[in-house]
């Protein structure tokens, strides 16, 4: 089914809201559950404020954002133990104020939990003509490979390149799934692919609710473990745990680099935006679709839902939000195609 971005938006904003967030965290948060599911990352989008709102009746909607440390390139940001969707984008936006002001801006943020989707991080401070990198640790759901025991978490990374074109933006999981796409396939009754997941007796399932009790398995064998081990290295930089155990004490680490410190920032984009039309325009394979670079989907994507002015929504998931809210969907069909 579909809604309309409007509809969405505020759904998002009322159950952040019902949970104690104030107005402005509750509308950041609904800002970036919209974005993705604008972008067609269903997981990320509005069945992730169904598990944001469990975490928020147990832990409060957080305390004070506080700047612990900053010179002229760094920051360290204790998050008060506030959800990453408000945490991340101080991080990303100070490491963008301090990369404009001196060509690299370095942010750790510590003392927060969750954080969305990267790409929307990073691709901010690419529409400000600035690189990007950014990656977080997570609870621990993922094992390591030839292992069963959970020690990292999915531990996601995301750069981004401004280009005259749109941003080329860069964002993967370092496990074979996200811990979001399990919960929406709970949620929905959808088994899981083959490789995903194991059991707590370490088994090979494709059954959601036993992943969740078992541990999702790393990405790439040993090329996804090696960067999910570089990601939880650069967690604990920002003071996370060593391991995560709950859903707290994550770390975010963001980078932003002003590239008119090496060249004219113009042309860099122009050679950018060569590069990736070189790539699109190169052959497929005989039979094969035409070549994308990433990023260039999820913006086709967001285009899309912007000219329709609705996102999909499964209707399993729409239900449990208005559940949420104490509404019955009758009341709520306007914006409902």
């Amino acid at each position: 089914m579909d809604i309309s971005i409007d509809e969405a938006r505020q759904l998002g904003i009322d159950v952040m809201a019902k949970c104690g967030l104030p107005a402005d965290h509750a509308r950041i948060v609904a800002d970036h559950l919209v974005e993705a599911m604008m972008v067609g990352r269903a997981f990320a989008g509005l069945p992730r404020a169904l598990a944001l709102a469990e975490t928020l009746k147990k832990k409060g909607p957080g305390g004070p954002i506080t700047t612990v440390r900053e010179d002229a390139t760094t920051a360290l940001i204790d998050g008060g133990d506030t959800n990453g969707y408000v945490t991340s984008l101080i991080g990303m936006d100070k490491a963008i104020a301090l990369a404009k002001a001196s060509g690299v801006g370095v942010v750790a943020v510590r003392n927060t939990w969750y954080s969305g989707r990267l790409a929307y991080y990073v691709e901010r401070a690419a529409r400000q003509d600035l690189i990007a990198f950014h990656t977080v640790n997570t609870t621990a759901r993922v094992a390591p490979l030839g292992g069963i025991d959970r020690i990292f978490g999915t531990n996601p990374l995301a750069f981004a390149f401004p280009s005259e074109r749109e941003p080329v933006v860069v964002d993967f999981g370092t496990s074979a799934t996200t811990w979001g796409e399990v919960l929406l396939r709970k949620h929905t009754g959808t088994p899981l692919e083959e490789g995903w997941a194991v059991d707590e007796a370490g088994a090979p399932t494709l059954d959601a609710a036993s992943a969740l009790a078992g541990a999702i398995l790393p990405w790439g064998e040993h090329r996804g473990f090696g960067l999910m081990l570089v990601a939880q290295i650069f967690g604990i930089l920002s003071g996370s745990k060593v391991v995560v155990d709950d859903v707290g004490d994550f770390g975010f680490f963001f980078l932003a680099i002003d590239p008119g410190r090496f060249m004219d920032v113009a042309e860099f984009k122009r050679r950018v935006g060569d590069l990736a039309g070189t790539v699109t325009g190169s052959r497929p394979a005989p039979g094969g679709a035409p070549i994308r670079v990433p990023g260039q989907g999820s913006h086709a994507k967001r285009e899309a839902a912007r000219a329709r002015g609705t996102v999909p929504i499964d209707e399993a998931v729409y239900h449990n939000i208005l559940a949420e809210l104490g509404r019955d969907s009758q009341d709520t069909r306007a914006g409902q195609t």
